[in-house]
């Protein structure tokens, strides 16, 4: 399968934290052929396991979260504008004018509208509006929306993936569907690998409201080892330098109290080893992802963070370069095939 396209679909699919099942299917369908088993649990994970060869065989869990930020009506007005509240964390100022999808019982187009600026008040237009204060208007009456849309639907911003220049696209979701295509990418890449480990690939859920996806995921398969693949801060002028990776040079390998030291060396030199660019990434409490609620699983996981550099995070138009995923799907298969069954004892020592 074509990564673009495969990163288009599933970026263009609707799937807010708690209502990701139209992307686990686009994902299951993607990585099924790669896999040795293959399942969905409880929560709505999904996983897939490709066994290792080693006699006494390490576990490594890769997870990408592959829910986006999104909204859910919470309350249906006379007129019959749509009042909705955010899930995941939300800008308002880049929400204002979007065009939105409700997912009711069909999929209803609207727009998120305000008072226009002649309207408004001198302090209206020197202050942010709040999302409460924005509605979103379909064109439908109260009793003709009310047979579509439910308090509790889930709605997304409605945007295409687009082509930019040298290799990169913008859309919404790359937050972290782009991390799941470079999980694809991986799990083909091991396909031609003789390698020792278990390995498990996860494509989690609901990361971006409670991490609750990594932190399930990780206590049922109790890893040796957790990766996760996220996006990082991509380099813009209006940003400090030292807190940005640049897009295209490869993916960002985090440094901080959420990462085990032992694991992150033998990354660092396997990139080395195979000429895989990377940057460093600098955070010294939680990391915000997946790797945390893996890293506090039951007595405590080794945990790694891949970030792919992303610019504009949590808005409709993020911006990735390919070629970084391209980077972390062949720098994941060629880490875990580093990993000898009888070496894990000296890597997890401090």
């Amino acid at each position: 399968m074509d990564i673009k396209q495969f990163l288009k679909d599933i970026c263009e699919t609707p799937g807010v934290s708690g209502y990701e099942q139209n992307v686990a299917k686009l994902v299951n369908r993607a990585f099924i052929d790669y896999a040795d088993e293959a399942r969905q649990d409880r929560l709505g994970n999904v996983v897939f396991y490709k066994k290792g060869n080693g006699e006494t065989r390490p576990r490594i869990l890769l997870a990408a979260h592959m829910d986006e930020i999104g909204f859910v009506a919470k309350d249906i007005e006379e007129n019959g504008f749509i009042r909705f509240a955010n899930i995941g964390g939300f800008d308002p100022r880049t929400v204002l004018g979007q065009e939105v999808m409700i997912h009711g019982l069909e999929d209803i187009s609207g727009v998120i509208g305000s008072k226009p600026p002649h309207l408004q008040s001198e302090e209206e237009q020197t202050t942010t509006i709040k999302l409460e204060d924005m509605i979103i208007d379909t064109g439908l009456n109260k009793e003709e929306i009310s047979k579509k849309v439910k308090i509790g639907d889930s709605i997304t911003v409605k945007r295409e993936m687009l082509d930019l220049m040298n290799n990169r696209v913008a859309g919404k979701a790359l937050d972290n569907r782009a991390g799941v295509v470079a999980l694809y990418e991986g799990i083909k890449e091991l396909n031609k690998i003789n390698h020792y480990a278990d390995v498990y690939f996860v494509m989690t859920v609901q990361e971006e409201v409670t991490m609750a996806g990594g932190l399930t995921s990780a206590y049922g398969i109790d890893p040796d080892l957790g990766i996760a693949v996220d996006v990082g801060f991509g380099s813009t002028p209006d940003i400090n330098k030292a807190s940005t990776i640049d897009l295209g040079k490869g993916p960002g390998i985090t440094l901080g109290g959420n990462i085990h030291p032992g694991f992150r060396k033998r990354l660092i030199e396997v990139a080395g080893e195979y000429n895989i660019p990377f940057q460093t990434t600098i955070n010294p409490g939680p990391t915000g992802t997946d790797a945390r609620a893996i890293q506090i699983s039951r007595e405590g996981i080794p945990a790694l963070v891949i970030s792919i550099p992303l610019r504009y995070m949590h808005t409709s138009v993020e911006v990735i370069d390919m070629k970084d995923i391209d980077y972390i799907g062949k720098l994941i298969a060629f880490f875990i095939n580093s990993i000898k069954e009888d070496e894990l004892e000296g890597l997890t020592c401090f």
